[in-house]
């Protein structure tokens, strides 16, 4: 049987599931899917030009559906969708405090995406660690925003 090693005071404090992350060709088709099938309401759609996409968001509970479409084929999730085809491309989680739920997972030797904090969609403060640390699962922290 699996034994937690959780210290009593963690920095990373993660706190929810912030959202999943759907990378998808065409975003008004899977809005319409989101809407039409699973009675869900799209509430906001906005273009992240840094990161060459279009977000489109649902609120499932306390955690939101985020599509992902790219603008251009050689972006994110253009490359993404050519090498891998529609689906959930990464896993969200909120925290308190995104430079240091970076630092401590790379003092315990995960490999980085990004190294400091970016702007995301919704005005998140975003960083990325690299599947091939996280057990093949691309994982977001997020954070809102202090600026």
């Amino acid at each position: 049987m699996y034994e937690s090693k959780i210290k009593s005071e963690r920095i990373m404090n993660i706190s929810k599931i912030e959202h999943i992350g759907i990378a998808v060709k065409n975003l008004n088709d899977s809005i319409k899917y989101y809407e039409d099938v699973l009675g869900l309401k799209c509430y906001s759609i906005e273009e992240v030009k840094d990161q060459k996409v279009k977000t489109a968001f649902f609120l499932v509970g306390e955690t939101k559906i985020e599509l992902l479409e790219s603008t251009e084929s050689d972006g994110p999730i253009g490359k993404y969708i050519e090498k891998r085809g529609e689906g959930i491309h990464h896993l969200a989680f909120k925290v308190d405090d995104v430079s240091s739920a970076l630092s401590e997972a790379k003092s315990k030797g995960v490999q980085l995406i990004d190294q400091n904090p970016r702007k995301g969609a919704e005005g998140l403060e975003i960083a990325f660690l690299h599947p091939k640390s996280t057990n093949g699962v691309l994982t977001e922290f997020c954070q809102e925003s202090k600026r």
